[in-house]
């Protein structure tokens, strides 16, 4: 074979890798071809609106996930609000909220969706998979040292919070019992069913008034703090895109990074990890009936204290993860949508809508968030993981907020201490109240 003939081969091959590489990936959404995702669209749609929608579970998941899923889809991809308003997560809420908000839904609808988040028991259902999946999923050095050290940037947050609010209220013209009492102590409250609810008594007790004057002052406060959350959690994550240096990327304990063995999903362990969520939650639950705290704080502690002694078999332990990580994939714009139905009244929230509000809820927010991360740092904690769990946490609205901050943020494995920050944190927040009414008083 002569030179010239050898020469071909190498200059033949290269050719055809050019044409390889520039085939583009199809045009999805969750995962479906655009067409197929469309058409599934439009038969629940069908349904819902000629009233032919199944009842119960079946009817609110289609809604929900559909819905959910197109809203969380345009809202990751639209500039601005992809950026710095929290993108999907934020659209997902607001956008199910301003449905209910202009009737764009049947009745029947946002009452079946309702009665699934709430006495259907969807959001426990949630969060019990992400707490009992992340925390036996953790490392168990890190679970101890963590554990020990969290309260310190709680007590960062709600010290930053009241300062700040304080400061900024009367700015704004408004009295400083005024901005800490109606406003900042609700936002930091732990939501409305553990917040502002028992707040609104104990506002009651002290000061006159029947409960339900206290809660219409109380829930705009909580609705903006929330709004606020959900986007300073996502500027949060910005920032530590661009400062590295500030954050964990879902880690909260500096030097303790965890990297998880990367396993096969099985559907059997899969099964194992749903009925240890829900055992873990029922357990939580029945301790809540001898035991003065709320059932999410007392499951924490159980699934906690089962992780550290290391009683319970591999397959529990990598079943509540693979779980925990289904559930989040598939359902979180779901689940989001349904808060926006659920707990989300637009209404309320745009009635709050004034300069001196505004700048005073943005305050106490901002307060959470500095007192968080500076004391968060002084324990050893990752900055940005501190001041979303142990502050935005404490300032969002409970349980719902938390899923939409940990969104936000990109960081839902930080659940277990997002509820720690709701649920615990609410209750000082409540023994504040009795302590501080007095004074400001």
């Amino acid at each position: 074979m002569s030179n010239s003939a050898r020469e071909m081969k190498p200059t033949q091959e290269p050719q055809i890798k050019p044409f390889v590489q520039k085939e583009k990936k199809a045009f999805t959404i969750y995962g479906l071809p655009v067409v197929w995702f469309v058409l599934f669209a439009v038969i629940a749609l069908v349904s819902m609106y000629t009233g032919n929608l199944p009842e119960g579970m079946i009817g609110s998941l289609i809604v929900m996930m559909v819905l959910g899923e197109l809203l969380g889809w345009a809202g990751d991809r639209t500039p601005f609000v992809r950026t710095y308003l929290g993108g999907g997560a934020i659209v997902a809420i607001f956008g199910a909220a301003y449905m209910v908000y202009a009737g764009l839904l049947p009745e029947t609808t946002v009452t079946m969706v309702t009665d699934f988040m709430t006495t259907g028991g969807f959001l426990n259902f949630y969060i019990a998979a992400l707490i009992t999946g992340s925390i036996l999923g953790m490392d168990k050095q890190i679970l101890i040292k963590v554990g020990l050290k969290y309260f310190l940037p709680i007590f960062g947050a709600v010290i930053g919070a009241l300062i700040i609010a304080g400061i900024f209220g009367v700015i704004a013209g408004f009295t400083l019992t005024e901005a800490v009492l109606v406003i900042a102590m609700p936002i930091m409250g732990g939501g409305m069913g553990a917040g502002a609810v028992p707040m609104s008594q104990i506002y009651s007790e002290l000061m006159g008034n029947d409960p339900s004057y206290y809660i219409s002052m109380l829930v705009p406060a909580l609705a903006l703090g929330n709004v606020f959350a959900i986007i300073l959690a996502s500027v949060l994550n910005i920032i530590g895109n661009k400062r590295p240096s500030l954050t964990g990327n879902g880690q909260l304990l500096k030097g303790f990074e965890f990297k998880e063995k990367s396993t096969t999903f099985d559907v059997q362990k899969m099964g194992i990890g749903l009925v240890a969520a829900i055992l873990f939650f029922a357990a939580g639950t029945l301790l809540a009936g001898f035991i003065p705290l709320h059932a999410y704080a007392l499951m924490i502690i159980a699934v906690a204290v089962a992780k550290i002694a290391g009683v319970l078999p591999d397959s529990v332990l990598e079943g509540a993860n693979q779980w925990y990580k289904f559930v989040a994939k598939n359902w979180t714009f779901a689940l989001l949508f349904g808060i926006g139905i659920a707990y989300t009244d637009l209404e309320t929230v745009l009635a709050a809508l004034t300069f001196q509000y505004i700048f005073t809820v943005l305050g106490v927010v901002v307060g959470a968030v500095l007192g968080a991360g500076l004391l968060g740092k002084l324990v050893g904690f990752y900055p940005i993981e501190s001041a979303i769990t142990a502050g935005l946490c404490m300032a969002n609205m409970g349980g719902t907020g938390d899923v939409a901050v940990l969104s936000a943020s990109k960081r839902m494995e930080l659940m277990p201490f997002a509820q720690i920050s709701s649920r615990l944190g609410g209750a000082l927040i409540l023994l504040l109240a009795g302590i501080i009414v007095p004074l400001l008083m």
